[in-house]
């Protein structure tokens, strides 16, 4: 077994014990009516959505003692374009809470990451004021993926749509998806590859789809090697969750687009 089907295998209990405890609308968490798509679009430079990660399966606990408010709010101080909170608990330590506790204290975009499969999850995740949920296509068949896809912009909410490889790629093009996130990392593997953007980068048409590169962002040519290829927003975790520095991180990841 993958790592990705160890998840998707814990996911599936999740999600059964989530529809016999879960009424959705019992959650009313702050709603901010705000486009990443469209603020990532007409920004002048990278655009960061900073993660809020507690943990993850390959480097273990990263930092577990971190406030959700407080994170966020230095995020959104430094200049981040948007916040991911990782809420799944046992890969990686996060829970919904981390999520409402940071759209609580900002005012601008929250992404719920999370290892989404059913419908009731993004009734949760609309419930606690995210404006963006995540589905990766290497969790799901095309037709579910299509489904929640509808599912979840029928309630408001964009979706940053996750491919790894050509195939991936190919179903997020087919569902229309306007918000593509390429991972660098291999879900199976975990290993990470900042060539997978550049290769995928130019099968995209970047002028009305936001492409978004996710994982291995450590320092300024990192980002400019990303940027070359046509991504207009970073997806960066154990980066800033590590930083001594939060704002000398920003400062250094946040390059020109236009160079």
């Amino acid at each position: 077994m993958t790592i990705l089907d160890k998840i998707l295998a814990e996911k599936e209990k999740e999600v059964a014990q989530l529809k016999a405890e879960y009424q959705p609308g019992t959650i009313q968490g702050k709603r901010v009516n705000i486009s990443l798509y469209d603020q990532f679009m007409n920004a002048d430079y990278m655009s960061i959505i900073a993660e809020m990660k507690r943990a993850s399966p390959s480097k273990g606990l990263i930092n577990d003692g971190v406030d959700p408010a407080e994170q966020g709010s230095l995020y959104e101080k430094c200049g981040a374009g948007a916040i991911s909170v990782l809420t799944d608990t046992p890969f990686f330590q996060g829970k919904m809470e981390d999520m409402q506790a940071v759209r609580e204290a900002v005012s601008i975009p929250v992404l719920n990451k999370d290892f989404i499969i059913d419908e009731i999850q993004i009734d949760r995740a609309y419930d606690a004021g995210a404006n963006l949920i995540l589905l990766i296509a290497a969790a799901l068949p095309e037709g579910r993926l299509a489904t929640l896809y509808q599912y979840a912009a029928n309630k408001g909410l964009e979706i940053l749509f996750e491919v790894h490889n050509e195939e991936e790629l190919k179903v997020a093009q087919k569902i229309g998806a306007s918000i593509i996130g390429i991972n660098n990392r291999d879900l199976k593997t975990f290993e990470v590859d900042l060539a997978i953007t550049e290769k995928l980068a130019e099968r995209i048409d970047t002028s009305k789809t936001l492409v978004i590169s996710e994982s291995g962002m450590k320092e300024k040519a990192d980002v400019e090697r990303v940027r070359n290829a046509g991504a207009r927003g970073i997806l960066v975790g154990e980066t800033m969750m590590r930083s001594a520095n939060v704002k000398e991180t920003f400062d250094q990841l946040r390059v020109p687009l236009g160079e």
